[in-house]
């Protein structure tokens, strides 16, 4: 007998920077995006993609956390090789592109954005109570959240961004950034980064701890008094890293009543993982390499309400770095099945695919 698909609640997915600056037409299938980049190689995930909003339908996968995404890199500092942007100006023109492809797809009834409880709550309705054979019809739910906050030219543009439905922000991204250091550096928060945490306090925003380092997480849960969670995250424990959160960083997210949500790229899945050279097959990285992290998670707080997913699917890497057993996010519903051969029951697979997001949503936005 089928198990039945369930909803999912992905909080993490670069949507309009692959529409923007990937130039994806994510109406389309997985597979006609794929097909219309054969033969590209721009990018290193270039026919490799695995999400769209069809394959979103697909896959259940009913609302989302949608990023903008543009990362400032000061004039004669080395570049990584990830996309940059030369000025917070600029920065901030490319995540209004972005946010203008989520309003188009708003327009076309693609998407809808979700600012509060009340919408909250009648859009996952619809998707807990109709018809998932229906899915064609409905469109998938965003909340928006911003990673990397180098595209608020100052503190005046965190108040705009609220009123347009911002809600969560990561404070940094690779490298360091304009308000606090990000992954592969060891700083912590910067002056401005400071006042930035005062300001989403007093608008209640939802900080994302996802790519602090050690410093600037331990100075993010001392001054920040506001909700908490990590949007794409995996333990540390399990695979080494800084990119990783410790067991101790796990214990105060769990204490803080946060939601950790699980990433698949598979550097952050599999040791010493070379991106570009790595085979997901050949080095068995599969999918269920995260339920042991959703494992160590589990054991830590006693129960399943603290891990959740957030693919990161499509950011900036595609199928060559991604779990072998996934061609697009649709598969996202092997989880369920991998959960319960684990032993997990029904009520933890609900928590973790998407009553743990619920709750934490349901308890945070305005």
């Amino acid at each position: 007998m089928e198990h039945k698909r369930k909803l999912i609640i992905d909080a993490h997915l670069d949507l309009g920077m692959n529409a923007v600056e990937w130039n994806r037409d994510l109406r389309l299938s997985v597979q006609e995006i794929r097909k219309r980049e054969s033969g590209m190689t721009d990018k290193l995930d270039r026919g490799k993609n695995t999400v769209s909003l069809p394959a979103l339908r697909e896959g259940n996968v009913g609302l989302v956390v949608a990023t903008q995404l543009a990362r400032y890199i000061p004039s004669g500092r080395p570049d990584d090789g990830d996309p940059y942007w030369n000025s917070p100006e600029i920065c901030w023109s490319i995540t209004q592109a972005q946010r203008s492809y989520y309003k188009a797809m708003e327009d076309l009834g693609e998407m809808v954005q979700i600012t509060g409880k009340k919408e909250l709550r009648a859009h996952l309705d619809t998707w807990l109570k109709g018809d998932s054979a229906d899915n064609n019809h409905k469109p998938v739910g965003y909340i928006l959240s911003l990673e990397g906050a180098d595209s608020l030219v100052n503190l005046s543009f965190l108040e705009k961004a609220y009123a347009y439905g911002l809600r969560a922000i990561g404070v940094s991204h690779y490298g360091q950034g304009r308000y606090a250091g990000g992954s592969g550096t060891e700083s912590g928060f910067t002056g401005i980064g400071r006042e930035l945490l005062r300001e989403m306090d007093r608008l209640h925003m939802i900080l994302d701890v996802t790519h602090l380092t050690d410093q600037g997480f331990m100075e993010a849960v001392e001054w920040y008094k506001g909700p908490v969670w990590a949007s794409h995250h995996n333990c540390r424990a399990v695979i080494s890293g800084q990119r990783q959160l410790s067991d101790d960083q796990l214990r105060i997210l769990i204490d803080r009543g946060a939601v950790i949500g699980g990433a698949l790229d598979n550097w952050m899945l599999a040791e010493n993982w070379v991106r570009g050279v790595d085979d997901p097959l050949k080095r068995q990285v599969g999918l269920e390499k995260l339920i042991d992290h959703y494992d160590h998670i589990c054991q830590l707080a006693g129960n399943s309400l603290h891990c959740a997913i957030g693919s990161d699917l499509d950011g900036m890497y595609g199928t060559e770095q991604s779990p072998y057993d996934l061609d697009t996010i649709a598969d996202l519903q092997k989880i369920s099945s991998l959960l319960l051969q684990r032993g997990y029951s029904e009520e933890d697979v609900d928590n973790i695919c998407y009553g743990n997001w619920m709750r934490f949503m349901e308890a945070n936005l305005p």
